[in-house]
């Protein structure tokens, strides 16, 4: 427990533990998006805004389809810092074991989906057909190298489920640093357009997955990872499956829902297309930053829950969403205020310029709400309960949003991108409302099953 490259969150000072998880983990999430907007400056300026759309448009697809698989690597990270706060050291090392083989298995699978169903799914989309082809083709050459995403999630998951959120900030920057420069070589040299950035990601993924896997190898602990010993145990198994796949149906069921949101700006054409891509990688600055302590209480509630240290958990509860509230309501002022000059970094054009402040006049003012929500979920699923909060996004967002843009958007007068950015705040607080109930329901019964067991 000592080692500098863990943190027991089972003792200690609460506020000053999540800081020390969230803060690297922050780090790591701002690099990653400084890499990917990199993509789209570089996308945008030099390849143009059919390009910059192209790329943008794809998005929320990328998160439909690898976001059931995502919310698996949450279910190994629940699982694992379980065992860790618990100090069951054989199961945590077949955890490590089965979650690693779960993720090329996975990669494999997102493999043939993304390339067979890519362009069928854009049509779908309404993806217009001057950005259709260059689309297709980016997401071809994306989910071709997706496996070492998956890897890279389920290694990095396994590494913060004792807090470790040091190693991966570093495995990013080393990554993120080569993805920068093989875009200006691909897109500025060789002319490769979308292509180019595709196949940069796809290079800087695969030396995140190799990195996230030589420390695994070289770990000292139950974290040490040994090829002979990949196998799936299926009692663990299910145990990420029951924790791991609601948190991958509520990512799908959100990114399903901006899926038709994106639906819904593609059919107001090229320029809005490129104006809320610019700004949704501006939004995921903020995000990152609330996601931080919210991933935070994640591993907090895990280790606490094995430790059966309940107290812990409903104090961290207060000091998680102050601390959200706090960094995203100053995080959103700042960009908002200087959104205009941050989205000239992303185009020349002042017509995308100004579709990419209508999203940010809606979102920078409430995204706190977001942190909001997902913080009180990943609390709910930190102490075992994974299922409520799809029945709540489920509610609260996907079939809300769907409701808005098929009833209010269709309205001729409210027929506007404006109205489509705010089914965003109106869900959040919806879902918001719901997690609350759930996890005063939950935190109360798990006080009675631990009482009754001592």
């Amino acid at each position: 427990m000592a080692r500098t490259n863990q943190i027991n969150m089972t003792e200690g000072p609460i506020f000053l533990k999540l800081l020390q998880f969230s803060i690297p983990l922050i780090f790591s999430s701002v690099l990653q998006l400084l890499f990917n907007a990199a993509d789209i400056v570089v996308v945008g300026r030099f390849a143009g805004d059919k390009s910059l759309a192209a790329v943008g448009s794809t998005g929320s697809l990328i998160n439909l389809l690898i976001n059931l698989f995502t919310g698996l690597s949450i279910g190994s990270s629940v699982v694992a810092a379980n065992y860790y706060g618990a100090g069951k050291t054989k199961e945590l090392k077949d955890t490590v074991h089965t979650s690693i083989l779960l993720s090329i298995i996975s990669g494999i699978l997102l493999t043939g989906v993304g390339i067979i169903g890519s362009k069928y799914i854009l049509l779908l989309m309404k993806a217009p057909g001057e950005v259709l082809d260059l689309a297709t083709l980016y997401l071809k050459i994306y989910f071709g190298g997706i496996t070492s995403t998956m890897i890279y999630n389920f290694g990095s998951a396994l590494l913060r489920a004792k807090g470790d959120t040091k190693r991966p900030l570093y495995i990013l920057f080393m990554a993120g640093l080569i993805n920068v420069l093989l875009n200006l070589l691909f897109v500025i040299c060789f002319n490769m357009g979308v292509a180019g950035v595709a196949f940069a990601t796809v290079i800087s993924q695969t030396i995140s997955a190799l990195l996230v896997i030589l420390i695994l190898i070289l770990e000292k602990d139950s974290f040490h990872l040994e090829f002979k010993r990949l196998k799936i145990n299926v009692p663990i198994l299910i145990k990420i499956i029951k924790i791991g796949l609601p948190a991958g149906f509520q990512g799908i069921m959100f990114s399903f829902s901006n899926v038709i949101i994106q639906s819904s700006v593609n059919s107001f054409g090229e320029t809005l297309i490129a104006g809320n891509s610019a700004c949704c990688n501006l939004e995921g600055f903020v995000y990152t930053s609330m996601n931080g302590f919210s991933q935070g209480s994640l591993t907090f509630c895990s280790q606490n829950l094995g430790a059966k240290k309940i107290k812990r958990i409903r104090k961290l509860v207060w000091i998680s969403q102050f601390s959200i509230i706090g960094i995203g309501a100053v995080l959103s002022s700042i960009f908002l205020i200087f959104a205009r000059n941050l989205l000239s970094i992303y185009t020349k054009s002042p017509q995308v310029i100004e579709a990419g402040m209508i999203r940010a006049k809606v979102i920078f003012t409430t995204y706190f709400l977001c942190g909001m929500m997902d913080g009180l979920s990943n609390i709910i699923r930190g102490i075992g309960h994974s299922l409520m909060p799809v029945v709540s996004s489920l509610l609260g967002a996907c079939l809300f949003r769907i409701i808005w843009l098929f009833s209010i958007f269709m309205i001729p007068k409210f027929h506007l991108p404006v109205t489509i950015f705010l089914s965003y705040p109106i869900s959040w607080i919806l879902t918001f409302i719901a997690n609350v109930i759930f996890y005063n329901i939950y935190i109360k019964r798990l006080e009675s099953q631990i009482s009754t067991c001592i």
